[in-house]
């Protein structure tokens, strides 16, 4: 069974410490993570190594929806998270490991994302092209600086 890689890298204007918490806040992963025309609902998310975690998206249009969890395998916190996905559907099968550095920079954050081992179903580019989609929806959580 051949599996994909993608490499994602952006910098986004905000700190490291807001952009990590956006990954392991359930109420923010739930905002930021499912690509366009996609809910998420967040079942558990025990945000420590060794923890776990589970999620469903549901495409909005058509109702359909695929659950997935996994395990976060390292945090470094305000540098890196390491975890782990599996989806329950069996014609998706496999282990993806993800693997989100952040470096701060003089505007904010370098963010760089690895996720190997895509299901071989999944076409790269739509695996790529819900990436950006989410990355995107993730800049507009963190950047902006909102004054309670």
């Amino acid at each position: 069974m051949t599996t994909g890689t993608v490499h994602l890298h952006r910098v986004l204007r905000a700190t490291p410490e807001r952009v990590y918490r956006a990954f392991l806040e359930p109420e923010a992963i739930a905002k930021w993570l499912p690509p366009y025309g996609f809910t998420c609902q967040v079942h558990h998310m025990d945000a420590r190594e060794g923890g776990t975690h589970k999620m469903s998206f549901r495409n909005f249009s058509t109702g359909h929806g695929h659950s997935f969890g996994g395990e976060y395998v390292e945090l470094v916190p305000f540098e890196k998270l390491r975890y782990t996905d599996r989806f329950d559907d069996p014609n998706l099968p496999g282990e993806m490991h993800v693997t989100v550095s952040l470096r701060q920079v003089s505007c904010g954050t370098d963010l760089t994302i690895v996720q190997e081992g895509v299901p071989e179903v999944i076409p790269l580019e739509m695996c790529y092209l819900g990436w950006q989609e989410s990355l995107l929806q993730l800049a507009r959580l963190v950047e902006p600086d909102i004054a309670e």
